[in-house]
């Protein structure tokens, strides 16, 4: 089952300064927290704050190319979670044919905004993401990755809001 969501914010980790996407449910009070890369937080950061520029961003460049050629972007789905990797795919629709590729999910939806295309993400996402039942171990035994385990471990979903990057 898939849940259409919306980009409820993007924060800073205070501790590395690495930015963090918040999707959130349209439907509950679900939220994934997806780390995400500068360049592509810059990205969506400037489109949510309607900053244009005079020539085309790599994302803008895809969805005028996708465009000029006839294709329509019928959403994004933030499909599964791997080893605590995030999966996406682009939908998309042309000549009475279906077809997607699979994306990072913050250039899946750096595009899917651009293209005002709804974005979903698949019930086991949220399910994988958030299931405290099962026992988490950090794959990184280092004092930083114990730190990093910890500090995931008790965050809340009250911790996420709107923020600028």
């Amino acid at each position: 089952m898939q849940h259409k969501v919306i980009v409820s914010g993007l924060i800073l980790d205070p501790d590395s300064s690495t930015p963090i996407l918040i999707l959130k449910s349209e439907e509950n009070d679900q939220v994934i927290p997806i780390w995400i890369g500068l360049l592509e937080a810059t990205a969506i950061a400037t489109l949510l704050q309607g900053i244009r520029f005079d020539r085309p961003m790599t994302h803008d460049l895809f969805l005028n190319f996708v465009e000029l050629t006839g294709v329509a972007i019928t959403s994004v789905e933030v499909c599964d979670i791997l080893d605590s990797t995030f999966y996406a795919r682009i939908n998309f629709f042309s000549s009475g044919a279906s077809f997607s590729l699979d994306a990072r999910p913050s250039d899946a939806i750096a595009i899917a905004l651009r293209a005002n295309a709804p974005i979903f993400v698949d019930e086991k996402v949220f399910r994988k993401s958030s299931n405290k039942d099962e026992p988490v171990h950090a794959a990184d035994n280092s004092e930083e990755g114990q730190k990093w385990s910890k500090y995931l471990n008790n965050l809340s979903s009250n911790d996420f809001g709107k923020y600028k990057v």
